[in-house]
């Protein structure tokens, strides 16, 4: 299966943070020096703890070597840009370090520079502190964390705010872990990885439990999207999980293509997984503003089990840009949107769109056993620029009120789907017509009882998700099938039928059944 690889990543990364943490704990590492900061030493001191340095500017004439390293007082402020210089680096068995002493996280304080600058770097870990801009309309014109031409880097625990650019951003690195960062009032992004186009630029990359929150836009791009929570491009090998967006975008200083929570392009086995994206949005008059999105030139990728609700965009969006590489071979499983995309001109759950417009630029998505619920629109919606082949949507439950679906639907199959309009109280009239075409035009070949299927799926708290971290999503269960619902056993068996593999969990984590209709039972 073209999945196997993308699969691999999280046991691969996991296995990297490992032996990189313990390798810090390395009883060796005691040779190695140990430089300590405090606003109450002096720069003519050694840097040793009981005669710290003062400032910022001597640390960055030092240069590091294996196992050393770099310790702010905690709780204290610093003013400056870090920007580290290695006669040798670190290595696997002694990484440099650079973080906080004594209590709480140091604070430097960036001004309208970069906080901390790291090129040409291997093995380094940077945590527990906060990287401070002036603020994105404010003069600062970088990121706050900036890697770049490195190799195996570890940041975690950060706290990253006010820098026009993004929080934290990767460039021409590889074997790098992000953790636990809270990157939040940044410009272009909260975390972004990738400003070419080459999805060799960077490699094996995890992103997990981090936060982005209220990353406006960036005044000074006027050509380009702005205001993503976390975006993805020029990367193969990507895990992103138990992650969270939200209130991203709102600032974008122009109209055309836009921000979203989440999302990749020009990528290649990107994995986004126990995500959670949220009233995220977009300027007035622009474009996106969605929760999840694989975009132009995205292939061997995969988002499942994440959430998404209220984005002024589409829940989640299959996009293909024209001048990209051709999308193909992607899939969307075991997902919900929830009220999605009410603002932009997406105006469904899920969305699809082609401004390349050829067809074998765009093909091969599958999209199976999600649950898309909109009170406010429609379940599914198609841009009149949506040329694809070989679309598919299987065993999903599609609940709205505006209209189920619109425009280009009937290319693509769809088989094995629930139907449910909320303007209706009769089943009876609970009509769509996107199977019956399928199944006239021997598009589907796997209809299990060659009826429509139009169940109310008793959903126990539809439209009412208040949930703020990517934390409790396995805890979620507002969309749960009823034990005795027909929705649990009248779906296609995709593994036997189709030979696609259902990853054998739903949302929550719980065993899938086989022929199971929706993302959660």
């Amino acid at each position: 299966m073209y999945f196997t690889s993308v699969m691999l990543i999280g046991s691969l990364l996991y296995h990297f943070g490992y032996w990189i943490n313990r390798a810090g704990n390395d009883e060796s590492k005691q040779v190695a020096r140990a430089y300590y900061i405090s606003p109450s030493g002096s720069d003519a001191n050694s840097g040793a703890r009981n005669a710290p340095f003062q400032s910022v500017k001597r640390i960055n004439k030092l240069q590091f070597n294996p196992g050393d390293s770099v310790l702010f007082e905690g709780g204290r402020q610093f003013e400056g840009n870090l920007s580290l210089h290695m006669a040798k680096g670190g290595d696997q068995l002694h990484p440099i370090l650079v973080s906080s002493f004594g209590n709480g996280y140091a604070s430097l304080n960036a001004g309208h520079e970069s906080g901390i600058e790291i090129k040409e770097a291997r093995w380094l870990i940077i945590k527990k502190l906060n990287l401070i801009g002036s603020g994105r309309k404010k003069g600062n014109i970088h990121s706050g964390l900036s890697i770049i031409s490195s190799h195996n880097i570890i940041a975690d625990s950060l706290n990253i705010a006010g820098f026009q650019k993004s929080g934290l951003s990767i460039d021409f690195s590889d074997y790098i872990t992000l953790k636990h960062i809270f990157s939040h009032e940044n410009g272009f992004a909260g975390i972004s990885v990738g400003a070419g186009v080459s999805k060799k630029s960077n490699h094996n990359i995890y992103i997990g439990y981090c936060r982005a929150e209220n990353n406006p836009g960036d005044p000074s791009n006027l050509n380009n999207h702005s205001g993503n929570g976390i975006v993805v491009s020029a990367c193969t090998n990507v895990l992103i999980e138990f992650c969270t967006a939200t209130n991203n975008g709102w600032d974008m200083p122009r109209k055309g293509n836009g921000p979203v929570g989440i999302w990749a392009f020009e990528a290649d086995s990107v994995v986004i997984q126990h995500c959670l994206s949220y009233r995220n949005k977009t300027f007035v008059g622009g474009v996106d503003g969605g929760g999840f999105d694989l975009d132009g030139g995205v292939i061997y990728s995969i988002v499942q089990y994440c959430l998404s609700y209220e984005n002024q965009g589409a829940g989640y969006c299959l996009f293909q840009y024209l001048y990209a590489s051709p999308w193909h071979d992607n899939i969307f499983r075991y997902n919900i949107s929830e009220n999605d995309g009410a603002v932009s001109d997406a105006h469904g759950g899920v969305y699809i769109w082609n401004s390349a417009k050829l067809p074998d630029q765009f093909y091969n998505g599958r999209f199976y056993n999600n649950t898309v619920y909109n009170a406010k629109g429609t379940a599914v919606r198609y841009s009149e620029m949506s040329e694809r082949k070989n679309f598919a949507f299987y065993n999903n439950i599609f609940v709205a009120r505006d209209s189920l679906e619109r425009s280009r639907a009937i290319r693509d199959v769809f088989s094995g789907n629930d139907w449910w309009d909320l303007n209706y109280t009769n089943p009876s009239g609970n009509i769509n017509g996107l199977e019956s075409a399928n199944m006239e035009q021997g598009k589907d070949k796997h209809s299990v009882n060659q009826k429509l299927i139009n169940l109310n799926p008793e959903f126990r708290m539809a439209g009412k998700t208040t949930l703020t971290s990517a934390l409790g999503i396995k805890k979620f269960n507002h969309y749960k099938i009823p034990a005795q619902s027909p929705l649990r056993k009248i779906g296609l068996n995709l593994e036997s039928l189709i030979g696609i593999s259902d990853g054998g969990l739903d949302f929550n984590g719980q065993k899938a059944p086989a022929n199971g209709i929706g993302a959660c039972f």
